[in-house]
């Protein structure tokens, strides 16, 4: 403590204003005798005390949360208001500009000087501004040149969950949070004060809980003479709802439109689901060809090993792959078909493989590819003999190292994906002359499943006949009109070069045509070379009698003697229609074709005599 005798003393008692000393820990050493005679306290009544002790409540308050937090942090405090009472009640106005004095090290306070000066008009003005600052319903905050809080309003204390002792006198960047604090670090926080106005500048600022705000700032500077920047006034407005609400709903589009882009890629494929649902619901027929095939779909479709299903055009190799999916361990993921046919050369690898935007013209944005989007399933190739030689590397590597790239990105993908190809060429030969690798011929004929042509398969013609004529006239709403015995023989007869999908579209045309009356199949009957084909019709122009004429039966006549034959053999079989010695297997056909035949003819069981 000094001497309060010592020269120093003495000269600091005598001078002409209000002057305090104060210890380190903010007591009241000494005053001067200005200070004795305005307040009306001796220095012995003063000595010990704090400044607060005599402070209004309100001043009492401020130099609690402001004053001291900015002086301990700055060494400093410039023109603060206080007011103090006086011995005899009155209340004194002060401004105190108070300076910090250091022990040698530089880091411990040991003493502090005050001065305190009577306001001028001006200085109680912004004193009446301060408190209306503080007040503003607004996320207020002023900083000197060097970044340090110099006041902030309460609805800005609010907003972060301070109280005002905790940030006068900080630097702004403590409340600004890491993303945004980057470019402000350094010497780029005083050049960002000296340029003094912004307007709207995102900015992200931290709470005390650790929550982000975000905040567009706006600034005024005050300058002095030289136009140095004294002070920043900073206003910002808290967007984070804003933002977060834009987010959800740019989020929401972005949601939106990959699900429509998934949709309309989903759309294709559903359409070839629901093709093959109403044309080839299940594999029909029971010819030892048939049945051969059958026996190899069940060998290979529980292993994981790649298919080529080799087979004429219309044979439906589609429904095979179709069969073997179904019955594989992948059942419930996705079977994906690529018509290889049907795509552009120079589109083949986007198809395949996706691509992102910007990869080339017209690629808006990015798209997932047919292999990627069959993941955790099978990819059917269908006429896998018109890729490219040029993209056949690229789906070998697929094959055996199970990723690619799309195209324009460098980001390798991993894909699980069975594939079954098909193809109506000979890729053998194919192979030989140059037009398709022999590495991925071997690579995707590990297990060949041949589809026997329809020629090949017997009376199944005429089961998938009577499934497809049921199944077209179940979707036009029409009546299901039977098949006579010329129209089967004549299907027996055809050659059927374009295979099931031929006769599936020669019975459509036909219920097309019948309107609902008797079917009239536009097929080409077996006839010498040269001769024009006929139609098989369901009634025949009635024969001229001519002996040189070979003899044959009118439609009413084969009618009439099928009635008599199948009614002899249900005789014989006691009407039993199906089981062991029954009609059907009599007559070497399938009951549920005698129960159709028997009431296309009229033909019913007698019933018992009572």
């Amino acid at each position: 403590m000094p001497n309060p005798d010592s020269p120093s003393a003495q000269l600091l008692r005598s001078l002409p204003v209000m002057v305090s000393l104060m210890d380190g820990e903010g007591r009241f050493i000494d005053v001067t005798d200005e200070w004795e005679r305005r307040t009306g306290y001796s220095r012995e009544e003063m000595r010990g005390r704090r400044p607060d002790a005599i402070a209004t409540p309100a001043s009492a308050r401020r130099i609690s949360e402001e004053h001291l937090p900015c002086f301990r942090r700055t060494g400093r405090l410039d023109h603060v208001p206080v007011e103090f009472f006086a011995k005899n009640g009155r209340e004194l106005q002060l401004l105190a500009t108070t300076v910090a004095v250091y022990a040698r090290d530089g880091t411990s306070l040991q003493y502090s000087v005050s001065l305190f000066e009577e306001p001028s008009d001006r200085e109680r003005l912004e004193r009446r501004y301060l408190d209306l600052y503080e007040s503003t319903p607004a996320m207020l905050h002023t900083v000197d040149a060097e970044g340090r809080i110099i006041a902030v309003s309460n609805h800005w204390l609010t907003k972060l969950g301070y109280q005002r002792n905790e940030v006068i006198g900080r630097s702004i960047v403590d409340f600004i949070a890491a993303e945004s604090r980057q470019s402000l670090l350094g010497d780029r926080l005083r050049e960002v004060i000296s340029q003094g106005e912004t307007q709207n500048v995102p900015r992200q600022m931290l709470t005390r809980s650790g929550e982000l705000l975000d905040v567009l700032v706006s600034s005024r500077a005050e300058r002095d003479d030289k136009g140095n920047v004294v002070r920043l006034l900073v206003a910002g407005k808290d967007v984070t709802e804003r933002n977060r609400g834009e987010a959800k709903l740019r989020d929401a589009y972005a949601e939106i439109a990959r699900l429509k882009e998934e949709l309309e890629r989903e759309r294709d494929y559903l359409r070839e689901e629901v093709n093959v649902s109403m044309n080839f619901g299940r594999i029909v027929g029971e010819s030892p060809a048939l049945g051969a095939m059958l026996a190899r779909i069940e060998a290979v479709a529980g292993t994981p090993a790649s298919v080529l299903i080799i087979g004429e055009t219309g044979s439906g190799k589609e429904l095979v792959a179709h069969a073997i999916h179904a019955r594989s361990r992948r059942a419930d993921g996705p079977l994906v078909k690529v018509n290889c046919a049907a795509i552009p050369h120079e589109l083949f690898e986007s198809e395949f493989f996706g691509h992102v935007r910007g990869a080339f013209t017209g690629a808006h944005r990015d798209r997932v590819g047919r292999f990627e989007l069959a993941d955790g399933g099978t990819i059917f190739l269908d006429e896998v003999g018109e890729i490219p030689l040029a993209l056949q590397g690229k789906l070998l590597r697929v094959l055996q190292e199970r990723e690619f790239e799309r195209v324009g990105d460098d980001r390798t993908r991993k894909v699980d994906v069975r594939v079954i190809a098909a193809t109506n060429k000979d890729l053998a030969q194919a192979v030989e002359a140059g037009e398709f690798r022999e590495d991925l011929y071997y690579r995707l004929g590990v297990f060949p499943v041949h589809v026997p042509p329809l020629r090949k398969r017997g009376d199944d013609v005429v089961a998938l006949a009577a499934h497809f004529l049921e199944q077209v006239c179940r979707q036009f709403g029409r009546p299901c009109p039977p098949l006579t015995d010329a129209q089967v023989e004549a299907m027996r007869r055809y050659d059927w070069p374009g295979n099931v999908r031929e006769l599936k579209n020669v019975i459509e045309r036909a219920v097309i045509l019948a309107r609902g009356g008797p079917l009239r199949l536009d097929l080409p009957l077996e006839t010498p070379a040269g001769a024009p084909p006929a139609a098989v019709a369901v009634a025949a122009p009635a024969a001229v009698a001519d002996p040189a004429t070979p003899a044959f039966l009118t439609e009413a006549e084969m009618r009439a003697q099928q009635r008599r034959n199948l009614s002899a053999a249900l005789e014989a079989a006691g009407w039993r229609i199906s089981g062991k010695g029954g009609a059907a297997e009599l007559l070497g056909i399938r009951p549920t074709t005698l129960a159709d035949r028997m009431r296309s003819l009229g033909i019913e069981r007698p019933r018992r005599k009572s």
